[in-house]
């Protein structure tokens, strides 16, 4: 019987860092054979775009596969055995598939997913690889206020105080083989320690926890964990066990066109007071600046906002500056899109 193809899911919430950290897989992927399904939700393939970016031989761009019409754990059918089906038929058929996660996909849903028949019978699940973001945790990104709830719940006590951000987060770590707790640089030692215990006591077994800053670890951490996820579910309870299925209302995501900027400075400045204004979680794009050759990538996790020139603007590309904006469900569009400058 044929070996089956090891695949590792990345996963972890919006920002958290999981395309760097496979950027570093592929540019040290010590002569594997790599394939990638990334998984996003909309239009504009930031992610996509910048691993493509980074193909070569042990990644060429034919064996990268962007799926963006939604959760790839609610179209198996139609996207992802299709999807896979395609990898494994390439003549270099990969040595191991990574697949990453939206930042608001729920990995056990997924993980199941490699029960149909179709897939258990080729590709096994080597290990869920959760990425956290340590200072959005530090900043109680996921934790509900406990003041405010309370009186909430003392106004109306048949309010339900669920908050989606926190099972979000709680459920990538709760089917993690092994926790990422990346962006190490931004937190200070001694809040990084005590994160560290708070996180391995949350746990519903012994996971490892690896602390990393812009996504680098050694791929052989990564990759061979040899897991077999697929056959361990139960070890990997989740606030959302017994549910026949699942959903994503709890978040809005949406295209903002913006014109081209002037001063990259000013455009960052403009980004997070519209996150703290509309309470947004991420914001990510391409956008034009007058007068430069180069495409100006933007990436945002709340309030803190990075910029990098990733590459020129190709002969015969429409410029388009256009930015993804993931936030709560309910917010305000329109006053968005006018914050943003549209």
């Amino acid at each position: 019987m044929l070996a089956k193809t090891p695949v590792t899911i990345v996963t972890g919430f919006l920002g958290a860092g999981k395309t760097t950290l496979i950027r570093h897989i592929l540019a040290n992927a010590g002569g594997r054979r790599l394939a990638l399904i990334i998984n996003e939700f909309g239009d504009v393939g930031v992610d996509g775009d910048l691993l493509k970016g980074c193909a070569d031989a042990a990644c060429p761009r034919e064996a990268i596969i962007e799926l963006a019409n939604g959760c790839i754990c609610c179209t198996v059918a139609d996207d992802f055995a299709p999807a896979v089906e395609a990898l494994l038929k390439r003549d270099a058929k990969p040595d191991h598939i990574v697949i990453e996660t939206s930042g608001l996909a729920l990995p056990k849903p997924l993980v199941k997913a490699f029960d149909w028949p179709a897939l258990r019978s080729r590709l096994t699940v080597d290990g869920v690889i959760a990425v956290v973001d340590a200072a959005a945790v530090a900043e109680g990104r996921f934790a509900d206020d406990p003041e405010r709830v309370a009186a909430q719940r003392a106004a109306d006590p048949s309010l339900d105080h669920d908050n989606p951000l926190e099972e979000v987060y709680e459920d990538q770590l709760l089917c993690a083989d092994l926790v990422v707790l990346n962006k190490t640089d931004l937190v200070p030692a001694e809040r990084l320690q005590a994160l560290r215990a708070e996180i391995a006591a949350s746990l519903p077994r012994a996971v490892k926890i690896a602390l990393t800053r812009e996504g680098a670890i050694d791929p052989n951490v990564l990759l061979g964990v040899k897991a077999a996820a697929e056959d361990d579910l139960a070890a990997r309870p989740t606030h959302h066990d017994g549910e026949a299925e699942h959903d994503h209302d709890d978040f809005d995501t949406f295209v903002v066109a913006v014109p081209a900027e002037n001063d990259p400075d000013a455009l960052l400045a403009r980004l997070s007071d519209a996150t703290r204004s509309h309470d947004i979680l991420r914001i990510k794009g391409f956008v034009e600046v007058a007068g430069k050759p180069m495409r100006l990538l933007v990436q945002g996790v709340g309030p803190r906002f990075r910029r990098d020139f990733d590459r020129p603007w190709s002969a015969g590309e429409a410029r388009l500056s256009r930015l993804v904006v993931i936030a709560q469900k309910g917010v305000n569009r329109a006053a968005v899109a006018a914050a943003l400058g549209a």
